[in-house]
């Protein structure tokens, strides 16, 4: 009977715990969802005037237009895109005329262009997002300061090694940009929905551990027969 009552109580613990865990995927999945319904409302609207001191709290991805010039001070974080190949995000100091001092993610530079490509442009206009993307973990090599090369877009160290103020403006419009250098608009295909498939795959675990539950069960009761 001891047998019997442990591998039910096994049982149990391990169904409810996969059930659980398929829940919390469900549960994810709604919050993504909205969050990509947010975001995707919030990139389309209309672009105001940039913030005097946008809030990453309540401003994140606000379109903005902004105009002033290019002073040629940038990094390359480096990317690559399906069907061109390796190459750089250009992060780039625009100053306003008021002398601010912003970020633009100009957009994706491939590789062979890379030191060659003139970023200055003494009157540009920008109309783009404002991000702060935190793609960086404890995994994220140190940038190479010697040649501008970075490994994530994190904005507070980038502003700190170009003295300019924290925040990006994700370019969609960007009046200096010439080929080969491509914007890349914020877009909800940076958020990963596999939510549901890792809720399926938790319940057809809870499934497939019930199932066995019961043989060994079945099994325990046959050997007391």
């Amino acid at each position: 009977m001891g047998r019997l009552i442990g591998a039910g109580i096994f049982g149990i613990v391990g169904v409810a715990i996969l059930m659980s865990l398929g829940f919390w995927q469900l549960r994810r999945l709604e919050w993504k969802l909205d969050l990509i319904a947010h975001v995707e409302s919030r990139v389309h609207e209309a672009p105001i005037p940039l913030p005097v001191a946008p809030d990453p709290a309540t401003d994140r991805f606000q379109p903005v237009t902004v105009a002033g010039r290019f002073t040629g001070e940038a990094v390359h974080v480096l990317s690559s895109i399906e069907g061109i190949g390796p190459g750089s995000r250009v992060i780039a100091v625009l100053q306003t005329p008021d002398d601010r001092r912003v970020l633009v993610d100009r957009g994706f530079l491939p590789e062979a262009a890379r030191t060659g490509y003139d970023l200055t442009a003494d009157t540009a206009s920008v109309t783009g997002n404002l991000d702060w993307p935190a793609d960086s973990d404890s995994y994220t090599p140190a940038p190479d300061l010697d040649h501008g090369l970075w490994f994530s877009r994190e904005a507070a160290p980038i502003a700190r090694a170009l003295n300019a103020e924290p925040f990006l403006i994700v370019a969609s419009h960007d009046s200096a940009a010439a080929p080969p250098l491509v914007t890349v608009p914020i877009s909800t295909a940076i958020f990963r929905n596999d939510h549901l498939e890792y809720a399926i795959t938790w319940f057809l675990l809870a499934a497939v551990w019930a199932v066995m539950t019961f043989a060994l069960l079945w099994r325990i009761q046959r050997s007391k027969a």
